[in-house]
C-alpha cells in the first residue's frame, strides 16, 4: 500500500475507519492474490474519504478516471442513492474484467457503467453534470483529464485526485511519471478558475472545486 505514514498509523487509521463489507474485503484480497500492482488498489481509508464525499454532497452522479478491480468505484456507489449512476473507465481488459465481476456480487452494481477504452475518448463522450469526480488514472494524463472534469463538473460539485505526493518523489522528481504529478499540481495552484486542497492521505489527494 501506497502511504507517507508509518504502517502502524496507517493500521491504526483502518482499525478505526468503518469496516469494509465483506464482499470488499473479498475484493481486495482477490486483487492482492491475482493483480500485479495491487498498491493501486484504493484502500479504506481513502475509499471511505470517497464515499463521505459522494454522501456530504448528495451526488447523483460520480464519474471515475481509472477503475482497476472496481474497489474506489464500489465504495462510492454505495452512497449513491439507488437510481444514481457512476461511470467508471479504464484501458485494462483485464482488471476491466475483474471489477465488473464483483460488481455484480454487490447490491450496488447496478448504479455502476464500466466504460472499456482510452479515458480521454470516452471523457470526450460524455455528458455532465457530474457531482463527484475521481482521477486515478495515468499520471501523464492528469491535466488533461483534469481541465475535462471541470468542463463536465456540476456548479458545485467536487474533482478528487489520487497520487498527488506520489511517494514523497514531488519534492525531488526525477522520472517523467515524477515530473508529469508535479506539473498537474503546479497547474491546478495556478488555475484561477478553482479553489483547492492537498490533504496528506495515503498517497496525497487533491480536492478542488469551482472558486
Amino acid at each position: 500500500m501506497i502511504t507517507l505514514v508509518s504502517p502502524e498509523i496507517e493500521r491504526y487509521a483502518v482499525d478505526h475507519t468503518t469496516p469494509l463489507p465483506d464482499y470488499l474485503e473479498e475484493l481486495t484480497r482477490v486483487t492482492y492474490e491475482k493483480m500485479a500492482s495491487p498498491a493501486m488498489l484504493t484502500g479504506p481509508v481513502e475509499g471511505t474519504l470517497l464515499q463521505f464525499l459522494v454522501w456530504a454532497t448528495n451526488a447523483r452522479r460520480v464519474l471515475e478516471i481509472g477503475t482497476f478491480t472496481g474497489f474506489s468505484a464500489q465504495m462510492m456507489a454505495a452512497a449513491l442513492p439507488d437510481d444514481g449512476v457512476l461511470v467508471t473507465c479504464d484501458n485494462d481488459p483485464r482488471a476491466a474484467k475483474m471489477a465488473r465481476q464483483h460488481f455484480a456480487k454487490t447490491p450496488h452494481g447496478h448504479k455502476i457503467e464500466l466504460r472499456l477504452g482510452e479515458a480521454l475518448e470516452t471523457l470526450e463522450a460524455l455528458n455532465g453534470p457530474f457531482d463527484l469526480v475521481f482521477i486515478d488514472a495515468d499520471k501523464e494524463g492528469y491535466i488533461a483529464y483534469y481541465d475535462r472534469a471541470l468542463e463536465l463538473l456540476s456548479p458545485r460539485g467536487i474533482i478528487a485526485v489520487d497520487n498527488v505526493l506520489w511517494g514523497g518523489r514531488v519534492l525531488d522528481p526525477k522520472s517523467e511519471t515524477d515530473h508529469a504529478i508535479v506539473q498537474f499540481n503546479r497547474h491546478v495552484r495556478q488555475d484561477p478558475r478553482v479553489r483547492h486542497v492537498l490533504l496528506p492521505v495515503r498517497d496525497g489527494v487533491m480536492l478542488v472545486r469551482r472558486a
